[in-house]
This record gives structure tokens, C-alpha cells and sequence, in this order.
């Protein structure tokens, strides 16, 4: 005889049969061994009891008249409050239980009359077991969620904070150039312009960060107008002149202007993310192209170099939030932070699609296509999880 296993004194089990010997001989046994028992003698009687206190665990006949146990299943899962209480079927042997009926309305086991208590108690206790495992793992997973989002929340506050000083040190340092600018030495000068680009860059940080977390809740607003991608572009590029070094920084847009749809503020920061990821990784004497691609109801934009490239192995998460792809035979960390992130985001938010092919050794072209007309709605729907 299989010895009996010890059940938690707070455990409760409902058992549904509309034969009364069957529940005082299965709900005799359950007590004896420190369950708390309660009976229903019908489907719609289990329903009722289920919903006033929702029990542990259900052992459910199946053939009963009214709502046989398939059907008080099926009700019993299609209620959020009970949906995962695990149900055990109950099915005599000279009837034909449909097991794929009963896992497919939501049974986790099955039974058969006459009991083998032995059978039943290991079953019960099983289930329970697991069901209790569920409830930590779900109770870890809710503190998780709590211990992110106040993560998230300490970090939007400082890095909110941070703007307002980042931006006085760019405008003081503007100030230093446009009023002291010509009596500076050559040196204090190099100087201070490398300081602004670093200032810029770190406004530029914690925007994209801000506005990550906002298009993550789906509370960013865009505001669409008809952009000339060539200015767009040309805007971009210019303010790269400062710091493209030795690298030839080319564009190549058709002779007519194309013109789409879109947040242009966005559309401009997202081909100043891929263009500073380019010239983050391209060697002094690299090259950089811009391109335009229009088609009959999309336009393309590519960013190309000719840097390292990404291994094939690393392409899936070069657009993760906080991703970082580690290019070991160039002793370099594509470290992608959140600029990449922020262009997928602002892109899919246009309806839109981005991407990246590249070859080791060769380079790298990221590309994002919007359509023309642009996105159907303003708002951005909030981030899959």
C-alpha cells in the first residue's frame, strides 16, 4: 500500500458527483487526511459553490444530468476567477471518458470509478503541488514586475533631471564660441567644439531614453506632416560634418524630391542614431553613404558603411533595448544602448519596418522603409511585451 501523503491543513477541495455515496466515500477519505471538503450534486450547484469560494482543486464526475463535467468545465475555465483551479475528472469504468474532450475544456487528470484512494490521494496531491508552485511562481513574477517598474521609475526621474543640466552646459558652452570664439587659442577651441558634440550626444541619451519609455507606454504622440526627405537628410548629415574626421560621408538621393508623411523631429533623430552608429564603428579612413530608395507607396533609407559588420549571430538583437553585439576580432562592443531601440520604436510607430544586413569584414547597411502616406493613427500603440 502506497503510504498516504500529507496534505496542507488550509487545502480545499470541492467534489462535484450527482451520486451521494460517491461523495461520502471520496470526501470521507479526503477529510481523513486533513482536506477540507465541500460537495456539489450538480454542475450548476459547482458553479455556485465554485464562485462564493473558490476552491484549491475540483474533482469533477463527468456524466451527470443537466450540466454533465465537460460542460461545467468548459464554464469554470471561461471564468477568470477560476480559470486556474486545476479540475481532476471522474469517470466510472464501464463508461468511455473522451480524453481529448477532457484536456481540450481544460482537465488536468482523470480518475475512474471504482476509487483506488491510493490513486487518487497521489493525483490530488500532485495537482495541488503543482498549482501551489504556480501561485509562487506567479507571486514572483508580479514582485518582479513591481521591482522593474520602480526601476524605471527611479531612472526616468534622474535621467529627467539630467536634461535640464545637460542643456545649460550646451548653451554655455555655445556662448563660450560665439562670444569668445576669436580670441580662443586653436587648442581651447578644438576643445570646447568636442565638449558641445559630447553634451549634444548626451542630450541626446537621455532623450532617447525618455522617449523610449514613452513609446513603450504607448504615450507619444506623433505629430505628422508632409517631410522633404532631402532636407531631413541634408540637415543631418551637415551637423555630422563636424565629426566625421577622415571618413567620406557621402548621400545619394534621386534628382526629385521625395516627400512622406511623418513626425519629422523623429524621423530626424532616427537617421541620426544610424548615422552615429555608423561613424561610431568605421574606421578614420571608412566610408559612409546615405541613401534614398523611393518605390510606388514606400520610400527606403539606408545608412551603409564600411566598418566591421555584425555576425549573423548577433542581427536578432541588434535593435534590443540595452543590446550589445561584441565583435571579438575587432576588440570592439557594438554597443547598441538604446539609439537602435529608439529608431525601431519610432519607426514601427510610422508603420514602418527596420532592419540591418551586413557582412564581417565588408560593412554594414541599416535601413528603415516608411510608408508614403504614413501611419494610420497618431499615437503610438503601446510595446509588446
Amino acid at each position: 500500500m502506497i503510504p498516504p501523503v500529507a496534505a496542507a491543513p488550509v487545502t480545499n477541495v470541492l467534489i462535484v458527483d450527482d451520486t451521494p455515496a460517491n461523495l461520502e466515500v471520496l470526501g470521507g477519505m479526503l477529510k481523513e487526511r486533513g482536506y477540507r471538503v465541500r460537495q456539489a450534486t450538480s454542475g450548476e450547484l459547482a458553479l455556485r459553490t465554485a464562485a462564493n469560494t473558490p476552491p484549491d482543486l475540483i474533482l469533477l464526475d463527468i456524466m451527470m444530468p443537466g450540466l454533465d463535467g465537460y460542460e461545467t468545465c468548459r464554464r469554470l475555465k471561461a471564468d477568470d476567477a477560476l480559470r486556474d483551479i486545476p479540475v481532476i475528472f471522474i469517470s466510472a469504468l464501464s463508461e468511455t471518458i473522451d480524453k481529448v474532450r477532457a484536456f481540450s475544456v481544460g482537465g488536468v487528470d482523470y480518475v475512474a470509478k471504482p476509487f483506488q484512494f491510493e490513486e487518487v490521494e497521489a493525483r490530488v496531491a500532485t495537482h495541488l503541488a503543482l498549482r501551489r508552485q504556480q501561485r509562487l511562481l506567479q507571486a514572483s513574477y508580479e514582485e518582479l514586475r513591481r521591482l522593474e517598474d520602480l526601476r524605471d521609475n527611479l531612472v526616468h526621474m534622474i535621467v529627467h533631471d539630467m536634461r535640464t543640466p545637460l542643456t545649460s552646459i550646451y548653451g554655455f558652452l555655445q556662448t563660450v564660441i560665439a562670444l569668445e570664439g576669436e580670441r580662443l587659442s586653436t587648442d581651447a577651441r578644438e576643445f570646447i567644439g568636442r565638449a558641445t558634440v559630447s553634451a549634444e550626444s548626451l542630450i541626446e541619451m537621455v532623450s532617447s531614453l525618455l522617449d523610449v519609455s514613452k513609446m513603450e507606454a504607448g504615450q507619444l504622440t506623433l505629430a505628422v506632416e508632409e517631410c522633404r526627405l532631402h532636407e531631413v537628410i541634408g540637415d543631418v548629415v551637415s551637423r555630422a560634418e563636424g565629426v566625421r574626421e577622415g571618413r567620406e560621408l557621402r548621400v545619394d538621393v534621386p534628382a526629385d524630391q521625395v516627400t512622406v508623411t511623418a513626425d519629422p523631429a523623429l524621423l530626424a533623430r532616427v537617421v541620426q542614431n544610424l548615422l552615429g552608429n555608423a561613424l561610431k564603428f568605421t574606421p578614420d579612413d571608412g566610408r559612409i553613404t546615405v541613401g534614398v530608395h523611393p518605390g510606388r507607396h514606400r520610400v527606403r533609407v539606408t545608412v551603409s558603411d564600411t566598418g566591421p559588420g555584425i555576425p549573423d549571430a548577433f542581427r536578432a538583437r541588434i535593435f534590443e533595448k540595452f543590446g550589445q553585439v561584441d565583435a571579438r576580432q575587432h576588440r570592439q562592443k557594438h554597443s547598441t544602448g538604446l539609439g537602435l531601440t529608439f529608431c525601431k520604436l519610432a519607426v514601427e510607430a510610422h508603420g514602418g519596418a527596420i532592419g540591418v544586413d551586413s557582412e564581417v569584414g565588408v560593412g554594414s547597411t541599416f535601413w528603415f522603409e516608411l510608408p508614403l502616406a504614413g501611419p494610420d493613427g497618431g499615437m503610438m500603440p503601446p510595446a509588446a511585451e
